[in-house]
């Protein structure tokens, strides 16, 4: 047994440090240790030293002893290789990539019960705004002081207060108790033909128990959950877990449901809205491997599995599982490297898979499986372009006259429509009619969105939020100010306008926050008590409403705005899987899209229904252009909040680009958001070739410069945002 060990503390600013084994504790590669750094203890894991060397290797005598062993399993080989090439590619410190397996700082202490607070019902006898506050939020909600006092939005005094008064109560959690196990057998479903050989070749790959990487490519509402639900029961047949990723928090609610009906039970859920003894009793079950199925958000991806069977990546083509902070890693394409490590098949589910993933099926990477038509009785709905220059909206509105006689004929059957825009709150920008000043957020270069429900102005950059003013602050002039272009808010007051009987209901992640909230919307959409959902992408896709026949897309050209790599691509798929929430029932669904440009390729495509066309002309243009799939891009952000340094140093960043055939560097130029937070920004851009191993080009070139401290230069490999 060595008496020193190479441990990967969790401060992405030190690389790895070497620490001395104490006689009578025995560590291994995976080992998740407590280590002194100066005064402090930090957590770290141990790992091999000849797969991450250290800069500051010393002699065994100058070595401070490790302070202890963590009493949970090592994290396995697998996850460790995970680790090293999601580090590698990405370019980002291991560090912070660990960090991300560890995310349960509580689930590494001892404890087996904890304090935490809910409302009683009792209303205190002094009872102050920020306390009324406190009680409507936390409504039937449940945790920690602190989680209270975040959801509350009150600092953790008034919560304490509340306790001290009794309104809110102390309770004892058990937070290891076992999660019940789903049963493979309880609800099977009746499987189409094509579903059933689609489900039996996949279970194959995972009684087959090796990497076998498969795209599912179903039309909306073609079955493709209950095909991949029957490779999840034989994951547990075999006694291995099981890991379903889906891109929105929001969208958990609705396949939790779908899983009770086939399992039984619910599985483990894993996503930022969990308390922490949620997170502690999820991330133990998981390390031990008890919890055979997690469904999760992308973050689940890093979690320690025991014994991975089967992973599951659902809307695949989904570009939230694109991470824009910290790691800039691709939920989707991590997956497949953490089924290859861990030796399991990985499905990509998807009804618009992404170029990327189509590219890896025509060079014999990827298995693919097609479910080509609806399940049972279903059609794919009929779908009919409204020309906004021919046949626009009555002044004022936006709306065309065509698509708001369609609703009142849908809401004279008694059915359900979908109003979707892509564009949260009121209206995205608000100014003065008499003197022309524009609302901008003082931290961002971007304008203030108008959030009526709310009554507050709000950057979706960085969260900066202020009330609505009654005076324009630059003239001064009362009850001037003009709502410009509209946001889903907008559209739901013209709905409300228009059929004041019908009930109405906007879906954002301003109101759809959590999964309860969800479950909710769910829930009245189930019972009838909503006649027209106006939402964002939110309401895109996972749905499945039975009398929602009408689907109306209000801006279809909103995408297609700005200089993004996968704009037209991004716009098919939303709309497509937008247009497949209409007619998942017996009942025909039908479908308008309002345009300003409806001869345009990607509106063809729609209209026609020819996805195949619409990509291989996407293809071939991204094949001559050299862009990904076919090609690679790097982005490299410059920011700091002085400008001048921000320029100075994107300026070295550029002069010291090294000459590599193949790879091409653009920039420095402002980023599109040249001001993002209170930091500026520059951007430069790295395009290579396929072959060329851009990471080592960059890590050396960044390597060799310096900056200071009050810049920070981030880097993002394959970037999905080119703002």
């Amino acid at each position: 047994m060595s008496s020193r060990a190479r441990v990967l503390v969790l401060n992405s600013a030190l690389g790895p440090l070497d620490y001395r084994v104490p006689a009578g504790m025995a560590v291994e590669p995976g080992s998740v240790v407590i280590a002194p750094l100066g005064p402090r203890q930090l957590l770290g894991v141990v790992w091999e030293p000849e797969r991450l060397p250290s800069d500051a290797e010393v002699g065994d005598n100058r070595l401070r002893p490790l302070l202890g062993v963590v009493d949970v399993p090592p994290l396995a080989a697998p996850l460790r290789r995970l680790v090293e090439w999601t580090a590698g590619y990405y370019l980002s410190p291991p560090a912070s990539v660990v960090r991300m397996a560890l995310a349960s700082t509580s689930a590494l202490e001892g404890a087996r019960t904890a304090t935490e607070y809910r409302v009683t019902g009792h209303v205190p006898p002094r009872l102050t705004p920020q306390r009324e506050q406190a009680l409507e939020r936390i409504g039937d909600r449940q945790g920690l002081i602190r989680e209270l006092a975040a959801i509350a939005d009150v600092s953790d005094a008034v919560i304490r207060g509340l306790v001290k008064t009794g309104a809110i109560e102390a309770v004892e959690v058990d937070i290891d108790s076992p999660y019940p196990r789903p049963d493979p057998a309880f609800g099977p479903p009746t499987l189409a033909e094509a579903q059933r050989a689609a489900a039996q070749t996949l279970v194959e790959g995972v009684a087959a128990h090796a990497f076998r990487p498969t795209l599912l490519d179903g039309v909306t509402g073609s079955g493709k959950t209950e095909v991949y639900f029957e490779a999840v029961a034989e994951a547990i047949r075999q006694g291995g877990q099981c890991l379903v990723l889906l891109p929105e928090i929001a969208l958990t609610e609705p396949f939790l449901k779908r899983f009770h009906d086939r399992f039984g039970c619910e599985p483990v859920a894993w996503h930022s809205g969990l308390r922490s003894t949620q997170r502690r009793r999820a991330w133990r079950a998981i390390a031990t491997g008890e919890a055979l199925v997690t469904v999760g958000a992308r973050s689940a991806l890093f979690l320690p599995y025991r014994n991975l069977g089967l992973i599951v990546v659902d809307e695949a083509h989904e570009t939230s599982f694109k991470q824009e902070e910290g790691v800039h890693y691709h939920a989707r394409d991590v997956a497949v490297m953490r089924g290859k490590f861990e030796g399991c098949p990985v499905i990509l589910a998807s009804a618009t898979p992404a170029i990327e993933t189509r590219q890896q099926v025509a060079l014999g990477r990827y298995e693919e499986l097609k479910l080509p038509g609806r399940y049972g009785a279903a059609e794919m709905p009929t779908i009919e372009p409204i020309d906004l220059i021919q046949s626009p909206p009555e002044r004022g509105r936006w709306l065309a006259p065509k698509l708001v006689a369609a609703l009142e004929e849908t809401l004279a059957r008694g059915e359900q429509s979908l109003l979707f825009l892509n564009r949260r709150g009121y209206a995205p920008l608000t100014l003065c009619r008499t003197c022309g000043h524009r609302f901008q957020c003082p931290n961002c270069t971007a304008w203030m969105v108008e959030h009526r429900l709310t009554r507050r102005l709000a950057c979706h950059h960085c969260g900066h939020v202020m009330p609505t003013p009654r005076a324009c602050p630059e003239c001064k002039e009362e009850d001037s100010l003009v709502a410009c272009g509209p946001g889903v808010e907008r559209i739901a007051d013209e709905v409300t306008a228009l059929f004041p009987e019908a009930k109405t209901a906007v879906v954002t992640s301003d109101t759809i926050w959590s999964p309860a909230k969800a479950a909710e919307f769910v829930g009245r959409m189930e019972a009838g008590d909503i006649d027209i959902v106006v939402g964002t992408q939110l309401v895109t896709k996972g749905y499945h409403f039975p009398n929602l026949t009408l689907v109306g897309v209000v801006d279809a050209d909103l995408g297609l705005e700005g200089g993004d790599l996968r704009a037209a691509e991004r716009t098919f798929q939303q709309i497509r899987q937008v247009s497949g929430r209409a007619g998942r029932g017996a009942k025909p669904g039908h479908v308008f899209i309002q345009t300003h440009s409806p001869k345009a390729q990607v509106m063809q495509a729609l209209i026609t229904g020819d996805a195949e066309a619409f990509y291989d002309a996407e293809t071939e243009a991204r094949r001559d252009a050299g862009a990904p799939p076919f090609g690679r891009y790097a982005a490299i952000v410059i920011s700091s909040e002085d400008q001048a340094c921000a320029n100075e140093i994107a300026r070295l960043v550029a002069r010291s680009a090294p000459r590599v055939d193949g790879m091409a560097v653009y920039g420095p130029a402002p980023a599109p958001l040249a001001m993002l937070r209170g930091r500026h920004r520059y951007r430069l851009l790295v395009h290579a070739r396929r072959a060329l191993d851009v990471q080592d080009v960059i890590r050396d070139w960044l390597g060799a410069l310096d900056w200071p401290a009050k810049a920070r230069v981030t880097v993002d490999v394959d970037p999905y945002n080119f703002l």
